[in-house]
Protein backbone atom coordinates (compact mmCIF):
# COMPACT_ATOMS: atom_id res chain seq x y z
CA UNK A 1 0.00 0.00 0.00
CA UNK A 2 0.95 3.58 -0.53
CA UNK A 3 -0.69 6.54 1.19
CA UNK A 4 -0.59 10.04 -0.27
CA UNK A 5 -0.53 12.54 2.58
CA UNK A 6 -0.07 16.12 3.61
CA UNK A 7 1.52 15.91 7.10
CA UNK A 8 -0.39 19.06 8.14
CA UNK A 9 -3.73 17.30 7.51
CA UNK A 10 -5.49 15.80 10.54
CA UNK A 11 -7.32 13.23 8.37
CA UNK A 12 -3.94 12.07 7.04
CA UNK A 13 -2.50 11.75 10.52
CA UNK A 14 -5.58 9.81 11.66
CA UNK A 15 -5.24 7.42 8.71
CA UNK A 16 -1.55 6.84 9.50
CA UNK A 17 -2.38 6.20 13.16
CA UNK A 18 -4.97 3.59 12.17
CA UNK A 19 -2.62 1.91 9.67
CA UNK A 20 0.06 1.74 12.36
CA UNK A 21 -2.39 0.36 14.92
CA UNK A 22 -3.35 -2.38 12.46
CA UNK A 23 0.31 -3.18 11.73
CA UNK A 24 -0.16 -2.43 8.04
CA UNK A 25 2.80 -2.23 5.71
CA UNK A 26 2.75 0.95 3.67
CA UNK A 27 4.88 3.66 2.13
CA UNK A 28 4.20 7.36 2.64
CA UNK A 29 4.15 9.79 -0.25
CA UNK A 30 4.13 13.46 0.60
CA UNK A 31 2.38 14.43 -2.59
CA UNK A 32 2.93 18.18 -2.12
CA UNK A 33 6.70 17.52 -2.32
CA UNK A 34 6.63 14.53 -4.68
CA UNK A 35 3.94 15.88 -7.00
CA UNK A 36 2.13 13.34 -9.18
CA UNK A 37 2.21 14.03 -12.91
CA UNK A 38 -0.80 13.92 -15.21
CA UNK A 39 -0.28 10.27 -16.22
CA UNK A 40 0.03 9.27 -12.58
CA UNK A 41 -3.15 11.18 -11.73
CA UNK A 42 -5.03 9.46 -14.57
CA UNK A 43 -3.86 6.07 -13.27
CA UNK A 44 -4.91 6.97 -9.71
CA UNK A 45 -8.33 8.14 -10.90
CA UNK A 46 -8.76 4.79 -12.68
CA UNK A 47 -7.85 2.97 -9.45
CA UNK A 48 -10.27 5.14 -7.48
CA UNK A 49 -13.03 4.79 -10.07
CA UNK A 50 -13.52 8.56 -9.84
CA UNK A 51 -13.26 11.65 -12.01
CA UNK A 52 -10.80 14.48 -11.28
CA UNK A 53 -13.52 16.81 -9.98
CA UNK A 54 -14.46 14.09 -7.46
CA UNK A 55 -11.05 14.39 -5.75
CA UNK A 56 -10.66 18.17 -6.02
CA UNK A 57 -10.62 20.30 -2.89
CA UNK A 58 -12.81 23.09 -4.24
CA UNK A 59 -12.53 25.27 -1.12
CA UNK A 60 -8.77 25.77 -1.51
CA UNK A 61 -7.58 29.26 -2.50
CA UNK A 62 -6.14 27.93 -5.78
CA UNK A 63 -9.53 26.45 -6.69
CA UNK A 64 -11.18 29.81 -6.15
CA UNK A 65 -8.46 31.58 -8.16
CA UNK A 66 -8.95 29.14 -11.04
CA UNK A 67 -12.74 29.42 -10.82
CA UNK A 68 -13.09 25.62 -10.58
CA UNK A 69 -16.65 25.75 -9.33
CA UNK A 70 -17.65 27.09 -12.75
CA UNK A 71 -15.72 24.48 -14.77
CA UNK A 72 -17.76 21.86 -16.61
CA UNK A 73 -17.68 18.40 -15.10
CA UNK A 74 -17.73 16.26 -18.21
CA UNK A 75 -15.43 14.20 -20.41
CA UNK A 76 -14.52 17.25 -22.49
CA UNK A 77 -13.17 19.07 -19.42
CA UNK A 78 -11.47 16.04 -17.81
CA UNK A 79 -7.94 16.88 -19.04
CA UNK A 80 -8.29 20.49 -17.89
CA UNK A 81 -9.09 19.24 -14.37
CA UNK A 82 -6.18 16.78 -14.41
CA UNK A 83 -3.81 19.56 -15.50
CA UNK A 84 -5.06 21.76 -12.64
CA UNK A 85 -4.45 18.97 -10.10
CA UNK A 86 -0.94 18.35 -11.42
CA UNK A 87 -0.09 22.06 -11.35
CA UNK A 88 -1.76 22.68 -7.97
CA UNK A 89 -1.35 19.49 -5.89
CA UNK A 90 -2.94 21.16 -2.85
CA UNK A 91 -6.21 20.69 -4.72
CA UNK A 92 -5.95 16.88 -4.47
CA UNK A 93 -8.20 15.38 -1.82
CA UNK A 94 -6.30 13.49 0.84
CA UNK A 95 -5.34 11.02 2.06
CA UNK A 96 -5.46 8.55 -0.80
CA UNK A 97 -4.50 4.95 -0.12
CA UNK A 98 -3.65 2.50 -2.87
CA UNK A 99 -4.64 -1.05 -1.99
CA UNK A 100 -2.73 -4.14 -3.01
CA UNK A 101 -5.62 -5.36 -5.17
CA UNK A 102 -5.09 -2.48 -7.63
CA UNK A 103 -7.84 -0.23 -6.27
CA UNK A 104 -7.56 2.96 -4.21
CA UNK A 105 -9.70 4.90 -1.75
CA UNK A 106 -9.94 8.46 -0.56
CA UNK A 107 -9.39 7.62 3.10
CA UNK A 108 -11.00 10.52 4.95
CA UNK A 109 -12.89 8.22 7.34
CA UNK A 110 -11.90 5.27 9.49
CA UNK A 111 -14.24 3.11 7.40
CA UNK A 112 -12.41 4.07 4.19
CA UNK A 113 -9.02 3.28 5.74
CA UNK A 114 -10.37 -0.10 6.84
CA UNK A 115 -11.69 -0.70 3.32
CA UNK A 116 -8.19 -0.16 1.92
CA UNK A 117 -6.80 -2.48 4.58
CA UNK A 118 -9.31 -5.20 3.71
CA UNK A 119 -8.35 -4.92 0.03
CA UNK A 120 -4.71 -5.34 0.97
CA UNK A 121 -4.96 -8.34 3.27
CA UNK A 122 -3.07 -11.30 1.90
CA UNK A 123 -4.67 -14.68 2.53
CA UNK A 124 -2.16 -17.03 4.09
Amino acid sequence: MEIWINPACSKCRSALTLLDAEGAGYTVRRYLEDVPGQDELRAMLDRLGLEPWDITRTQEAAAKELGLKDWPRDEGARERWITALAEHPKLIQRPIITADDGTAVVARTEEAVREALSRSQVDG
